[in-house]
């Protein structure tokens, strides 16, 4: 899948924060004629990521996901600051558990200096990405195996995490409620993730501003049972305060 320009990114980010886009508001916003802003829409709605309306354009409806191939167009520079920065949190010869996400894939890549770490997942794409680095051990669930985005699901992945203690676990999440609440898209990947947050000792979400703009169906859980959030813009204030209230450490990435 193509990447998407400068600008398409910037109109995402836009579409993110207010729900939706204006092509004349946004034609005179880039100093560009509306024909180059409906062509920068099309993109994004061809590509799963916006929906069109008369006018302009708006995010997805809440009940269905975009695509995983989509997913990985949605901010890469501050994915990939959030994923270094969530892997100087991990010391070497430690244990970590991994749940499915494009985030979560950055915290991977940088995993590979890292020495005496033992992996365990139900990400296909993060053992992919990790199976060649030497300090790395993998170990991956076993379950049904989710076409969509090469995540394992279902009771034996759950029942497979359960067998573990971790040290740490680096968590993605499709949504953030203002209240706190942890969303997401597919029941079957919530289990697995709830598996994940409940055999950590120290769990990281690692999640961009977009998920603040977002809302899904599905609960998996609440800010409280974070222990860190990496994420590459400051919190709206309520959730700043939920943060307070249950001692989550923030870190802020800059792209």
């Amino acid at each position: 899948m193509d990447a998407l320009s400068v600008r398409q990114n910037n109109i995402l980010g836009l579409a993110g924060e207010k729900g939706r886009v204006d092509v004349e508001k946004l034609s005179a916003m880039y100093e560009v004629s509306a024909q180059t802003i409906r062509k920068d829409l099309n993109v994004l709605c061809d590509k799963q990521l916006l929906q069109r309306i008369h006018g302009g354009a708006i995010v997805g409806s809440g009940i269905e996901n975009v695509s995983y191939e989509a997913r990985r167009l949605l901010a890469p520079g501050s994915k990939e600051e959030i994923g270094r920065e969530a892997a100087k949190l991990i010391p070497d010869n430690s244990s970590l558990l991994i749940n499915i996400g494009t985030t979560t894939e950055q915290v991977a890549h940088a995993l590979k200096d890292h020495w005496g770490l033992l992996v365990i997942t139900n990400n296909i794409n993060a053992v992919n990405i990790m199976k060649d680095f030497l300090g790395v051990e993998l170990i991956i669930a076993g379950g049904q195996v989710r076409r969509s985005d090469g995540g394992i699901v279902g009771v034996a992945a759950v029942d497979f995490i359960n067998q573990f203690k971790a040290d740490y676990a680096v968590i993605g999440v499709s949504a953030i409620d203002e209240d706190g609440s942890l969303l997401d898209y597919d029941f079957s990947e919530i289990r697995v993730a709830q598996a994940i947050i409940k055999n950590a000792r120290h769990v990281i979400l690692v999640a961009d501003s977009i998920k603040l703009g977002r809302t899904a169906p599905i609960r998996i859980g609440h800010i409280s049972e974070i222990n860190t959030i990496v994420t590459d813009d400051v919190l709206p204030t309520n959730i700043q305060a939920i943060c307070r209230e249950h001692d989550v450490r923030v870190l802020v990435v800059e792209e």
